[in-house]
């Protein structure tokens, strides 16, 4: 078995990073991350990737941050535990900005920075026997940055109570919520999971790119602001060729 952290590879458009700490439940360490951050790199200059998959090796999905390393962490200069933290912050702020999509396929657990890093993703696809939580607090802890994306998901009342007492939920509760994308049956997961990523990757590239840049660029903008951004975007996808090509075609038929 590969001692890689993140395993990676390609296919039909599709770049799977796999966590690959099983016997851990994929708990995340700063060799991790190292890890995660060069295959993200890799996808952004990839012609032949147009979405990016992250799931995780064995049965969980990932349970957080490793334990032993937070541990040390302890004995640190706060400075020295500010750059540690942001390190996987930036893994958080580079699956928002790469412009292709990417999907967090989720099995077992998905708790604390794990959780963090599948709703980083645009979309999370959940096994229906999975489970999300954040129970930082149950360690004395705070799920800090992770409530960035949270509290965008759910809203206030709802990050507050998942932040605040640790409790941890099934997928169906997630969906309900809007923390995940959506729940799909345990017996058929993984080839409902395959069939998304496919029909996803089968999609204009630079379509899914415009898309994804002004869907987060409208966070914090007004209803006009919105509009003409819209307008702008609008303006440029009917200038690529993925356009001309599609409505050419369909006007055939």
């Amino acid at each position: 078995m590969s001692d890689a952290r993140v395993l990676v590879t390609k296919s039909a458009g599709v770049m799977t990073l796999t966590l690959n700490r099983p016997d851990k439940k994929n708990a995340i360490d700063i060799r991790m991350i190292g890890e995660i951050k060069a295959a993200l790199r890799d996808a952004d200059l990839s012609a032949d990737v147009r979405v990016i998959a992250l799931r995780g090796a064995g049965k969980d999905f990932c349970a957080g941050l490793d334990l032993n390393e937070l541990l040390e962490s302890a004995d640190l200069l706060p400075e020295q535990n500010e750059a540690r933290a942001w390190d996987l912050g930036e893994v958080f702020v580079m699956l928002r900005r790469l412009p292709k999509v990417t999907v967090a396929v989720v099995q077992g657990r998905c708790l604390a920075g794990g959780c963090g890093l599948a709703s980083s993703c645009d979309i999370v696809l959940a096994d229906a026997g999975s489970q999300f939580g954040y129970p930082e607090i149950n360690r004395g802890f705070v799920p800090a940055m992770v409530m960035t994306m949270l509290r965008r998901l759910v809203g206030e009342k709802v990050a507050f109570d998942l932040a605040a007492t640790g409790r941890v939920i099934d997928a169906a509760e997630a969906a309900r919520i809007g923390l995940i994308t959506r729940a799909l049956p345990s017996a058929s997961f993984e080839a409902d999971a395959a069939a998304e990523l496919a029909k996803l990757a089968g999609f204009s590239a630079s379509a899914l790119a415009l898309l994804k840049q002004q869907f987060y660029q409208l966070d914090g903008l007004g209803f006009e602001e919105g509009v003409r951004l819209g307008a702008k975007v609008n303006a440029v996808a009917r200038a690529t060729p993925d356009f001309r090509n599609a409505i050419a075609q369909f006007l055939k038929k």
